[in-house]
Formats: C-alpha cells, sequence, structure tokens
C-alpha cells in the first residue's frame, strides 16, 4: 500500500500522515454537548470520524481514538455567548441536569450503534475531568490569562498565529466572539465562568477565581492531553469547529506546552450536510434525526452510505429522495453479496478468510484501486465504485471474492457481510399492518392465483397497496414497505 495522504486544515494542503508514536494513531474527536438530540447534520462528523478510524485500522495502525462528552460549558451561542446549553434545557424541562445529560447521551450512543460506529476507546466525559480542567487553566492562568468579574480569561495575544486555522481576525472570525467589558483583545475567551452573585447552578465548582464552570474550549485541551498525550496525532471536527472552538483549543495548547505547537500534527473538519427546508437546526423545533429517519422506514446505514458518497470535505445537500436512492444502492450491494453467499456454499468453496494466496488479478485491481482512493483523503466516493466493480466480477473465486469484499466492508462500515434484505426491510412509524398480517395477505393471494381467482387476488394486493405494503411477486423477498417521502 501507499502513503496515507491526508488534508490538513491547519496548513491547508495535503500531507502524508506520520504518526508521532511508531506505528500507532492517536484521534480526537469534539463529541457532542447532550442537552438535545443529535440531528443527522451532528451524525455526518461521527461518520466521517469513524470512516478516518477505519482507514488507519486498515492500514495497520494501532488506533486510540477518544470521542468527549460535553455535559458542562458549552454555551447557547458557539461564539462564547449567552447561557449554558444543558443548565438551560435543564430549567425549561424541570428536570436534573445530570438526568438530562445521561439522557441525551444514550441518545447519542444509540445513534452511533445504529450508524455502526465503531466503539472509540474512550468516552471522556467533560465533568469527571473537571478538577484537570482546574489545574490546568492554574497552571497557564499567570502567563497567558486574566481575571474579570464574568471569569477567568484567555489573552490570545500572548501565543503565536492565534486564529490560524480559522484565518482569524476577520468578520467571521473575531467579530463573533462575544463583547465582554474588560477584555483585552476582541478574541479573547472564558477559560473558567464565575457563577453570577445571586445565582446558583446545577453544576458548578469552586475553583481558585471563584464558584463556577469550566469553558467549552478548556474540556477538549485538557482530556486530549489526558488520554493522548501532547502532541497527538489527528484532531477532528465539523467545519464550523475550525472558526472558533478549535482555534482556541490550539492557544491553550500552545501556552500549556510553553511552543508555537498546535497539540495535535493533523487538524481535520468534514464540510456541512444541508438541507433547504431548514429542519436540519436544533431550533426548529422537528429536526432531523436518526430515528425520524427509521420512523420513514429507512434503514439507518442507507444514511451512513449517503455520507460515503460525498467526500468528507464536500458540503452535502440532504433529500429523502437521496436517502431514498441510497438505499436502492445499499439493497443492491446486499443483494449482491447475498447471492455470492449462495453460490460460495453451492460451490462448496473454502471458508472466507484474508484475501490471500494466488489472488485473481481482477480482484487485486479492485483492491489496489480502493486502497488507492481510501488513501487519496479518505475519498470513499470513488472507494465505492471500486467494491461495486468487486461485486460484478465473473469467473473469479468466490471465496477470494467474499474476503476482498469483507475487507473493503471494513474500511467503509457498510456492514454489507452481515446485512440481509429483511434486515434492510424497516417498519415505519406510521404503519397500520403488521407483519404477520402481511404474510397472511400474501398467502390468501397465492391461493387466490392458483384457484384462477384474479379478482380476489387483486384486491388482495390493491388492499395492501393501499396500507402502504409493496407486492413483490417473482422476489423472494415477497414484499417491501412503501417509503412515503
Amino acid at each position: 500500500m501507499s502513503e496515507l495522504k491526508l488534508f490538513n486544515s491547519l496548513t491547508r494542503q495535503l500531507e502524508t500522515f506520520t504518526p508521532v508514536h511508531a506505528g500507532e494513531a492517536r484521534v480526537y474527536t469534539c463529541g457532542p454537548t447532550v442537552y438535545n438530540y443529535p440531528h443527522i447534520g451532528n451524525m455526518r462528523a461521527y461518520v466521517f470520524a469513524d470512516t478516518l478510524g477505519r482507514v488507519l485500522s486498515y492500514k495497520g495502525y494501532k488506533l486510540t481514538h477518544v470521542i468527549n462528552i460535553t455535559d458542562v460549558g458549552h454555551l447557547t451561542d458557539d461564539a462564547d455567548a449567552g447561557e449554558d446549553k444543558m443548565e438551560k434545557m435543564a430549567a425549561e424541562k424541570a428536570q436534573s441536569i445530570w438526568d438530562i445529560a445521561r439522557h441525551y447521551t444514550e441518545a447519542y450512543w444509540g445513534d452511533i450503534k445504529a450508524l455502526n460506529i465503531r466503539q472509540p476507546a474512550h468516552w471522556s466525559i467533560a465533568t469527571d475531568y473537571v478538577p484537570a480542567m482546574i489545574a490546568y487553566a492554574t497552571s497557564i492562568a499567570d502567563k497567558h490569562c486574566y481575571e474579570l468579574d464574568s471569569g477567568l480569561y484567555f489573552d490570545t495575544s500572548t501565543v503565536a498565529h492565534y486564529g490560524a486555522l480559522a484565518r482569524a481576525k476577520t468578520e467571521d472570525g473575531e467579530g463573533r466572539i462575544e463583547q465582554v467589558n474588560g477584555k483585552r483583545n476582541a478574541a479573547d475567551f472564558a477559560i473558567w465562568r464565575k457563577t453570577p452573585k445571586g445565582e446558583t447552578r446545577q453544576m458548578e465548582w469552586d475553583s481558585p477565581w471563584g464558584k463556577g464552570a469550566p469553558g467549552w474550549h478548556l474540556e477538549c485541551s485538557v482530556m486530549s492531553e489526558a488520554l493522548l498525550g501532547l502532541p497527538f496525532d489527528i484532531h477532528t471536527g465539523g467545519i464550523d469547529h475550525r472558526e472558533i472552538h478549535h482555534p482556541n483549543e490550539i492557544a491553550q495548547n500552545q501556552a500549556r506546552c510553553g511552543s508555537d505547537h498546535s497539540g495535535a500534527h493533523f487538524w481535520m473538519h468534514n464540510n456541512f450536510l444541508i438541507e433547504r427546508s431548514g429542519k436540519m437546526s436544533k431550533s426548529s423545533g422537528e429536526f432531523l434525526r436518526v430515528q425520524l429517519l427509521i420512523d420513514k422506514g429507512f434503514h439507518p446505514l442507507a444514511y451512513r452510505l449517503m455520507c460515503l458518497q460525498a467526500h468528507y470535505r464536500s458540503e452535502l445537500e440532504y433529500s429523502w429522495e437521496g436517502l431514498q436512492a441510497a438505499l436502492v444502492r445499499l439493497k443492491r450491494m446486499v443483494m449482491g453479496v447475498s447471492n455470492l453467499k449462495v453460490r460460495h456454499a453451492e460451490l462448496a468453496s473454502p471458508p472466507v478468510t484474508d484475501v490471500q494466496g494466488d489472488v485473481a488479478p481482477a480482484v487485486l485491481a479492485t483492491l489496489r484501486d480502493f486502497g488507492a482512493a481510501v488513501e487519496d483523503d479518505l475519498n470513499t466516493a470513488i472507494a465505492l465504485t471500486s467494491l461495486e466493480t468487486l461485486l460484478g466480477l465473473k469467473k473469479v473465486d468466490v471465496a477470494q471474492q467474499l474476503a476482498a469484499i469483507a475487507e473493503m466492508d471494513a474500511v467503509l462500515g457498510i456492514n454489507l457481510m452481515a446485512l440481509s434484505r429483511t434486515d434492510l426491510r424497516t417498519r415505519p412509524k406510521t404503519a397500520i399492518i403488521t407483519e404477520d398480517e402481511i404474510e397472511t395477505a400474501l398467502a390468501a393471494r397465492k391461493e387466490a392465483r392458483g384457484a384462477k381467482d384474479f379478482a380476489k387476488s387483486d384486491t388482495i394486493r390493491d388492499d395492501l397497496i393501499a396500507k402502504g405494503v409493496e407486492v413483490m411477486d417473482g422476489d423472494p423477498l415477497g414484499w417491501d414497505w412503501k417509503l412515503d417521502i
């Protein structure tokens, strides 16, 4: 295999991945703030990070992947303004902030599982690290921070090249930072927020600067250092983190290390998922969640495939028609693998293992093309075409073909070797008929057809169609749900 090339947002160019520690890959991913359900745009970031991790494993690196859970400190405006998101939701719901965090963390983990995202080495929970955050802030306070009535602020003029990642000092950079009386520089940010006089928060701790809570940016610097060491290999996040959150992390890392190093060798960002109706924003009320896709009858891995069809650095436009097309493509892939499994069993071929031995040139060619695609900054769109080429090969050893498919799928994470067409038949929430009722109706229809009572057969078919069931004569699956998009 050739070198792995990745786009570094910090240098704005493709670079060869060379690990900090030989044979290892240490990756930190900014995780969710668990004040609400994640929408599918949020989840694109974790499909991307998972794909990156899978590619690193494919390349033979021992992967240590950390994803954080922010359960304190993140304000309602990413530009360091407004209320704490967790405190605000707890007040609205009249619930314990700890219960809020637990509920939405579990929901997020459910989406992680549904999208076949691998478990990281560590889920780092922000509130578990508050003492470490206070110690971290104390270590840099004298040289890099100053205190105001509202908290401890980081002086961005004390580090080199502040905002280089985001090209700050622009209207889209510093201009979005909260305006606070007494700040030395417009871009300065709070690393500790004092609880205002007369208020009591559910999450607050004693500190050298008074009772309060850590800033959002401090959390990731502390947890990445604690679990991966500084410097580590790759820091990932959504492109929205590139403007404020990650530049502030870098500033803290520079202060902590006493150098100009950003803390990670690569900073990688996935682009936005765009949805024209405006339902990608949580402020819209009914926003697009993975569970909503499932409720409409879409298997969640169709969404994963939809993400893989675009390069992670490209905007991806979401539509129900696009998701349906991805589901059709997924079904075809699953059918292709199922047919190969049948042939493998009929031929009594040797067990499917790693691709090895005297491999057919056509299989090797697809593996080379696949490897070249994922090594070229995770070009999964091209990698998928290599997989489909492999699925369509004729007159090659079936065991080798299946082993090669398994190797590719271990990178793409579509779960092709385990899925069946029946697995993809996801019951819509609005369905008014049970699976047993459908099977009974189809059996009656088959009996009517056998008796040449075509009027009764047509009536049964039309009734099923009216109840959202697609009857598929001649297909071993027999029926599927009609999807309302």
